[in-house]
């Protein structure tokens, strides 16, 4: 009978290295205080043995769950409709499974799922929390989390929580200054905006970047709102060719409400973007699949899934909370 391969232990990899079990220990748990050349030769012999570390027995010794928590303080709908939110999802579930850490969705769009969360989070099941995109509506659980010390890391930065927990964010104030001098440096004359909602940092900040672009020529009346579906973008866009049919250019921000904008548009027999250039922001999948395809600012979602759980991992290991913001990138397509 062939025996069964058993699992390589510390004690394997001690005998190998010809070091204490203890030795190993220590460099499996980061220890300064092991040489050089004992860490090398005990690096040498996991390669060798094959041996990995046991996550949930070593969680244990250490009091946590090897658990994150990915917090979605929005309506389930946003799992749907935000493009942005799965690309968020997989890469930071990606980014955890490489670090052998579990990764748990948790739903906290009213009240009661809020109260659920708070308690399952405070709980100990998990170590921290991925914080999706939130607006007002999510604070008050943000700021139970914050209050209970909880390790948090945010896409975007919840407006009043600055500098109390960590935070990865594209920037979105430069990101909207591009786009919209982009659309002036290419004779575009009476440029509107659909704006993002009003509470939230990306809302804001887009809408400041394009405020700062016109200055002196800004125009309340050219400033619509939507909520980032594309549905609100086909609201905003019928509004301001109503109310100013001498528009020549609209910025959205996001692609969904680009997309929404281009479709009533195309409606009232207005070409894109020869009679009204059209932009939008993030490059999702609205940018590549609308037509015409969308000119518009990159998120880099790849990085930010990667940081943040850099920056959480690092929190929960005893760092401070820190702000990474990182710059977007014009995307010239058919639109504008």
């Amino acid at each position: 009978m062939t025996d069964i391969a058993r699992r390589p232990t510390i004690r394997d990899v001690a005998t190998v290295a010809g070091v204490s079990s203890g030795t190993v220990s220590r460099v499996l748990n980061g220890k300064n205080w092991v040489s050089p050349e004992s860490k090398a030769r005990v690096d040498a012999a996991i390669k060798k043995t094959g041996y990995r570390v046991n996550a949930h027995a070593r969680g244990l010794a250490m009091n946590r769950s090897n658990t994150i928590a990915f917090l979605l303080t929005e309506t389930q709908s946003v799992l749907f409709e935000d493009p942005n939110f799965g690309a968020l999802v997989r890469g930071t579930s990606a980014e955890l499974a490489k670090r052998d850490i579990s990764f748990v969705l948790i739903m906290a769009g009213d009240e009661a799922e809020r109260t659920r969360a708070m308690n399952y989070i405070t709980a100990g099941h998990v170590d921290g929390v991925l914080l999706a995109f939130t607006s007002a509506s999510g604070n008050p659980l943000v700021k139970s989390l914050v209050d209970a010390r909880v390790p948090m890391v945010s896409a975007g930065q919840p407006l009043g929580f600055e500098g109390r927990l960590g935070c990865v964010a594209a920037d979105d104030l430069h990101g909207a200054i591009t786009m919209t001098t982009y659309l002036l440096d290419r004779g575009r004359v009476r440029v509107a905006t659909i704006a993002g909602p009003r509470d939230t940092p990306g809302g804001i900040a887009r809408l400041e970047g394009y405020r700062r672009v016109l200055g002196d020529r800004f125009d309340q009346g050219l400033v619509r709102h939507g909520d980032y579906t594309r549905e609100s973008g086909v609201v905003a866009m019928r509004e301001l060719l109503q109310e100013h049919p001498d528009i020549d250019a609209v910025f959205a921000a996001n692609d969904a409400m680009a997309a929404g904008a281009i479709e009533v548009l195309q409606a009232a027999g207005r070409r894109v973007p020869d009679d009204v250039a059209v932009a939008g922001f993030d490059d999702s999948v609205f940018a590549a699949t609308t037509t015409p395809s969308i000119t518009t600012m990159r998120q880099p979602f790849g990085r930010i899934s990667a940081e943040m759980v850099r920056v959480l991992v690092d929190i929960i290991d005893g760092a401070g909370p820190s702000t990474l913001m990182l710059p977007t990138e014009l995307v010239q397509r058919e639109s504008a």
